[in-house]
């Protein structure tokens, strides 16, 4: 649409078309958004010669709002990456009064009609309402005259945005001539290659978006069904994004040369995020299972009835034998004394299920010999401690047996085929072995796979560490007692020694003091205790620290 006749000579020449090629090129290379938007509107203004140009972006709710504001005549440049936000406000689509489309504006009427605006002078246009530009000019002393105004259509022909020019200049750089006819091709191709960028980056951060919301979806769920998992799920990841923050950071040493991409960052935070989704599919009662009897409830009331009923049953024992005439002083002794015993082995019975010392075989002895005592349940004799209890209460430390602990063990197997049915982009493909290989050891004896270290990537053992870590001083479990820094560092410290952890990572992490920043941020006061890290480092690592600390 053009208000005025345009001068036809033509004004394009070879240099114009590589520009334009590119700049199509530039656009499609282009990651961010910032920039994305900056290219736009400057390459525009490059090879149409015009002396402003501005980018808007359709909102969700019909409105065009400022990205890109450029002027050289009065040296504004307002968004993209500099920093200068824009003030206006956005453009309405339609009227607020009524709900009527909005023609008067030459940009909204560009939105919502998709067609090409060229005009001469804004001073003389009739079809659109300039008051706003002319007053504009008043202010600034400006002469706003010739515009381009170009819808930008994305791949299904929707209108996502509008470029508008202005003020195109002659050869001199000075004079101000109306957009050539010739040119008004060249920047509709440019308009179109610009919407398929701008669609593109959307999509992709569209899908980043989705997949972030998916991620921490799946971390409410196991966080909803264990408020210990879900505090689990959040420290693993910021502690292992701190040690490969350290490795990057590193300047000598093993990790000299190390470095993450962004797309490799990203790959680890999505890791870090479902490194342990496989537990959505692990029972509570064993993924919490704070004392060995547990299930759905602590078994420990059932047998506390047991022992309850045995107290009745040597209460109307010892009255039936009074009654029978016995010597009373002697019943009320072995009676007390029956009592006290019922009552000491309840109490040890209690003790092991609670699992926080080690069952020692003299122990485990004596549970069997409190349930191979019988109780009577509507006339049938029955052992005082089922099989499947006697089972529990002997597990050694702990209070997972053998059977619960392959179940936990297979939240990393489910892990795997959860992330490897997922069809990760090339820039993920790695999330799978990153996250399925943090309970690995060095060796090869770790599961799921039984990996060595050279068959892992530096991001699976680093968080192999951080896993460990978290574990040994987490205070929110209900099963074990969260341990100091120095406990904990000493059980790291034999797991180095016995190649099951990486012990460059695992130096790593001691000698940038991850460890200490992780405490202060995660860990209650009375877990920070004193670490001889000097100690730590030269019995580890005695000729590298030597050559260190000389």
């Amino acid at each position: 649409m053009a208000d005025n006749p345009i001068p036809t000579e033509p004004i394009l020449d070879a240099g114009v078309f590589k520009s334009l090629v590119d700049l199509g090129i530039a656009l499609s290379a282009e990651r961010d958004g910032a920039r994305l938007l900056e290219r736009i509107v400057l390459g525009a203004k490059e090879f149409t010669k015009a002396d402003g140009g501005t980018l808007y972006l359709r909102t969700d709710d019909d409105r065009l709002s400022f990205q890109i504001l450029r002027n050289d005549t009065l040296k504004t440049a307002m968004g993209g990456t500099t920093g200068v936000p824009i003030t206006f406000p956005p453009l309405r689509m339609y009227r607020e009064s009524d709900g009527e489309p909005n023609h008067n504006n030459v940009a909204t009427h560009v939105a919502l009609t998709g067609t090409i605006v060229n005009i001469e002078d804004a001073y003389d246009a009739e079809n659109f309402d300039f008051s706003g530009t002319r007053k504009f000019d008043e202010m600034t002393g400006y002469r706003s005259q010739s515009f381009l105004t170009v819808p930008l259509r994305n791949y299904k022909q929707d209108v996502i945005g509008v470029l508008q020019l202005i003020n195109a200049r002659a050869a001199d750089g000075k004079t101000v001539v109306p957009f050539h006819a010739t040119v008004v091709p060249l920047v509709e191709s440019l308009a179109s290659q610009a919407a398929v960028a701008l669609d593109n980056q959307r999509l992709i951060l569209e899908q980043r978006a989705l997949f972030d919301a998916f991620m921490r979806m799946m971390a409410g769920a196991i966080d909803a069904k264990s408020k210990y998992t879900g505090g689990h799920c959040q420290r693993v990841p910021a502690l292992t994004e701190m040690i490969a923050e350290a490795a990057c950071a590193a300047t000598h040493g093993t990790f000299a040369d190390f470095a993450l991409t962004e797309d490799q960052w990203y790959e680890l935070q999505i890791a870090g995020g479902l490194h342990d989704v496989g537990k959505v599919t692990t029972p509570v009662h064993i993924m919490d299972k704070a004392t060995k009897l547990e299930k759905i409830c602590d078994r420990i009331d059932e047998v506390r009835v047991r022992f309850e009923l045995l107290r009745r049953d040597a209460r109307v024992e010892y009255l039936e034998a009074l009654q029978a005439g016995g010597d009373k002083a002697a019943l009320e002794l072995a009676y007390d004394a029956k009592l006290a015993q019922i009552s000491d082995d309840f109490a040890f019975v209690a003790e092991a299920n609670i699992g926080g010392e080690f069952m020692a075989d003299e122990k485990i002895e004596r549970l069997n010999r409190i349930g191979a005592q019988t109780w009577v349940l509507e006339g049938q004799e029955m052992p005082l401690l089922s099989e499947n209890e006697l089972q529990n209460l002997a597990i050694r430390r702990g209070t997972l047996n053998d059977e619960d602990r392959k179940i936990i063990n297979d939240h990393i197997v489910l892990t795997i085929q959860m992330l490897e049915a997922l069809p990760f982009p090339k820039a993920l493909k790695n999330v799978p072995e990153i996250a399925g290989g943090h309970h690995e050891k060095m060796d090869g004896t770790g599961y799921p796979k039984g990996l060595k270290r050279d068959e892992m990537s530096v991001l699976a053992r680093m968080m192999g560490i951080a896993d460990i870590f978290e574990a040994l001083t987490a205070a929110d479990r209900p099963y074990k007692k969260a341990k100091t820094l120095s406990e904990s560092m000493k059980i790291m410290v034999f797991m180095v020694k016995d190649r099951h952890i990486d012990p460059d990572i695992f130096r790593l992490f001691l000698e940038s003091r991850i460890w200490e920043t992780y405490a202060h941020k995660f860990l209650e006061p009375a877990q920070i205790d004193h670490i001889d890290l000097d100690h730590i480092l030269t019995t580890l690592y005695p000729d590298e620290h030597k050559k260190l600390s000389a």
